[in-house]
């Protein structure tokens, strides 16, 4: 079911809908907010000199960081460039000494800050090629001590629209996930949830997901039989009280870089 990812296509869908993301991503936002939190626990003192995140988008999880945290000079990494000015947005409430942005696929880049005290992700390791590579990767770039954080999603995400497109992600378990970061750092804290939405019809959900732009699986085109197969399918097989649901999987991982 799961496929390889289109890159191109995952920048273009975001890019699109960057301006109603920070509206309609609000299990996104929660998930910040959770993140943040976990954060906050391994690092009680709140201080960072250097924070690279993965991922920065419109600035949800920066936005939770910079309010409950203190940071000397922060990395924002994201596929879509066109996201620094909403970035830079956010960091005009919070005063932070350095800013650089950093522009494309984190798998791609070459050149990245190195001696980093905490990397933080939210929401996005699922539209990464190889996992293993990347964690290696950050391993390399923490100072030792050093606190990776990240929430994703796992295995039930939108299962809904996998089971009727017969499309979707890559997802890894929760103790997946512990398996491939355990080689190189040691785990301070897990933990998963399901979250349900529930929304008026299917014509919503696809709404809902074109505006917040994780729709960047395939360039499939909606014709008319697609689309009335889809909201029909969707309506018999996935009703509740309110309309009909969909299914999120987030999980939560807070690990620090393993001292030699």
């Amino acid at each position: 079911m799961s496929q390889q990812i289109d890159k191109q296509l995952v920048r273009e869908r975001f890019c699109s809908g960057i301006k109603s993301y920070g509206k309609h991503a609000l299990v996104q936002k929660a998930m910040a907010r959770e993140l943040t939190e976990m954060i906050c626990q391994a690092k009680p003192s709140r201080s960072f000199d250097r924070v690279l995140e993965v991922g920065s988008g419109s600035g949800a999880l920066m936005a939770e960081l910079l309010s409950r945290c203190s940071v000397e000079t922060y990395y924002a990494n994201d596929l879509v460039e066109e996201s620094e000015p909403w970035l830079r947005e956010v960091l005009d409430r919070f005063p932070v000494k350095e800013f650089h942005f950093l522009g494309g696929d984190i798998e791609q880049r070459e050149e990245l800050p190195s001696n980093i005290d905490l990397v933080a992700s939210n929401a996005t390791l699922q539209w990464l090629d190889d996992l293993d590579h990347f964690f290696s990767t950050i391993a390399a770039l923490l100072r030792p001590g050093g606190v990776l954080a990240f929430s994703s999603f796992s295995t039930s995400n939108m299962q809904e629209i996998a089971a009727i497109e017969g499309v979707g992600l890559r997802y890894y378990s929760l103790g997946g996930l512990e398996q491939l970061a355990g080689k190189y750092f040691d785990m301070s804290a897990c933990r998963e949830e399901e979250r349900r939405l529930e929304f008026s019809s299917p014509e919503a959900v696809l709404h809902h997901i074109r505006q917040t732009g994780v729709n960047g699986l395939s360039r499939k085109a909606w014709t008319k039989s697609r689309y009335k197969r889809f909201i029909e399918q969707y309506r018999q097989r996935f009703s509740c009280d309110n309309g009909v649901y969909l299914t999120y999987h987030p999980v939560y991982c807070c690990m620090k870089k393993r001292v030699p």
